[in-house]
């Protein structure tokens, strides 16, 4: 089931001037009708209802954002060069350059047809299917850092991308900070003084997460990995805290739980111990402790909802979705901070 909305006033866009643009990529005479998915908290995504085929549009949201953030042409050609080496990438259509067209770069996808499991999954998906699930999600993982890096060599800033990453999420934090989360100091100077050297360079995602996945379970299988933004040339390792951050398990403490937004708690799913020994196992990689990437993933993530939540109160988005952004953020600086005390 696609989950999607009618497009918000705040996000609305000029069809008729994008579809001329499009025509020439694609064979349509007829506007689209369009969507926009509730999904996704960063950029926009909208679904095109062409006559002949459905198509994806990704664009940035509308007011102030990172300087690093929402590049629509680094996401395009991510994902462009990676297709030809890791097939589950989607088909890339068209990039828009044109500020006339829209106000901002933008770009146009095949839509991927699948199954997308969020918070909640629909009756009759069984135990096997669950296996299929975590295995293949693991799996997927594995594969991606196994691709040469090379094919996105522009990216790869080479040695010190740890440190790189602590000092630039601190840097986003302090900078997005509000009256109403923790300051987040204590965590940052451990994560600081803590971090590790880099265990190796490979093509990351940034954002590994069950419903950023689309799953064909008839054929025991994934069929397309989503949202390439914050893909790039790092650290396996630090991939993996950040895909765990999401991670709930049956048994953690309520706060933390409510967060959940993928169905990691069902039985049969790894918890994150078993996650990370999977990967370790299937990867050849080592790591005796495994502590500072997921208390990383934990304050990354806090980061990424802080960025969003300080937009909201400065009421640069209305999405009531984003409504309890800043209770998620003081549960997980909290969470992180009982890692290291």
């Amino acid at each position: 089931m696609k989950d999607l909305t009618a497009v918000r006033e705040e996000d609305r866009f000029d069809v008729a001037k994008m579809h001329v643009w499009l025509r020439p990529f694609i064979n349509e005479e007829q506007l689209p009708e369009v969507e926009q998915f509730r999904s996704g908290a960063s950029n926009l995504t909208y679904l095109l209802h062409y006559p002949g085929r459905e198509l994806v549009l990704r664009k940035p949201p509308v007011g102030t954002k990172a300087a690093s953030a929402h590049d629509m042409k680094r996401e395009y050609l991510i994902q462009s060069r990676l297709k030809s080496v890791y097939q589950l990438v989607p088909n890339m259509i068209a990039l828009c350059e044109d500020q006339s067209v829209m106000g901002s770069d933008f770009y146009v996808m095949e839509y991927v047809a699948g199954q997308i499991f969020r918070r909640d999954i629909p009756e009759g998906i069984t135990s096997t299917d669950i296996s299929v699930m975590a295995d293949s999600l693991i799996n997927g993982l594995v594969q991606l850092h196994a691709v040469d890096s090379a094919i996105l060599q522009e990216l790869n800033k080479g040695a010190g991308y740890v440190q790189r990453q602590v000092e630039g999420w601190s840097k986003r934090y302090r900078n997005a900070l509000t009256d109403d989360v923790p300051n987040g100091e204590k965590l940052m100077s451990w994560l600081s003084v803590n971090q590790p050297n880099d265990v190796d360079s490979c093509i990351i995602h940034g954002d590994w997460r069950i419903d950023n996945v689309v799953f064909d379970l008839e054929n025991a299988r994934i069929k397309g990995v989503l949202d390439w933004e914050l893909a790039t040339v790092g650290d396996p390792l630090m991939d993996l805290g950040s895909a765990l951050a999401y991670w709930v398990d049956r048994d953690d403490e309520v706060a933390f739980a409510s967060l959940r937004r993928q169905p990691s708690h069902l039985q049969g799913m790894p918890t994150r111990d078993e996650f990370v020994q999977r990967y370790l196992e299937l990867s050849g990689r080592k790591c005796d402790d495994f502590t500072f990437y997921e208390v990383f993933g934990l304050f990354r993530l806090a980061v990424i909802i802080q960025q969003i939540w300080a937009r909201f109160r400065l009421g640069q988005t209305t999405n009531p979705a984003f409504a309890g952004f800043g209770d998620a953020v003081n549960t997980l600086i909290n969470r992180a901070d009982g890692k290291i005390s």
